[in-house]
């Protein structure tokens, strides 16, 4: 090997030990992992953000009834799907599982399961949308049942991602867990 100053070993340019550089497989997984649900979380946010906005909206009487509907049922328990993406966030610094087994728990609970609530809930209007075309709440002149189940859906892709990339995630940390118990 070579010193910091001095010259190079004889017969080496310094270049043979570079296939000892690698990072393991399980950490490279680890950050794009953490990349692409940070990704999904700020999808989250916005997705929260539009419908906390058009609560506000139909709440405060902003705008008119027939412009901005008034939330259904199944939005309210939604807002607390803020708190497992919060959780997901506050487990990347120090690979904490508690925190990333917790926010894939309780996006489960916030996030899931109102999101299917929703989608019962508006159901018999969206059938009656399609079988008679009359609509009773509006968004901006389209109907509010057509609008929120387009967000049901982005945002039940959002989190079955999230709870996807969450649990590879997961493996990923008991996988260098497991290596550093070996050693």
């Amino acid at each position: 090997m070579a010193s910091r100053g001095g010259p190079r070993a004889a017969g080496t340019d310094g270049s043979d030990f570079q296939h000892r550089e690698r990072v393991a497989s399980h950490y490279q997984m680890s950050v794009t992992l953490k990349s692409e649900i940070k990704k999904l979380i700020y999808m989250h946010v916005v997705i929260w953000l539009l419908l906390l906005a058009q609560m506000c909206v139909g709440h405060l009487k902003l705008l008119p009834h027939d412009q901005v509907a008034m939330p259904y049922q199944w939005e309210y328990p939604y807002m607390l799907s803020i708190l497992p993406s919060l959780l997901g966030l506050l487990s990347f610094p120090r690979n904490n599982i508690s925190y990333l087994v917790l926010s894939m728990i309780s996006t489960g609970l916030f996030s899931v399961a109102p999101l299917i609530y929703g989608a019962m809930e508006m159901f018999p209007m969206a059938q009656q949308l399609y079988r008679h075309g009359k609509a009773y709440r509006f968004i901006f002149g389209f109907s509010a049942v057509s609008v929120m189940y387009l967000v049901v859906v982005v945002a039940a892709q959002v989190h079955g991602w999230q709870l996807y990339y969450s649990k590879k995630l997961l493996d990923s940390w008991f996988t260098s867990t497991q290596e550093k118990k070996k050693k």
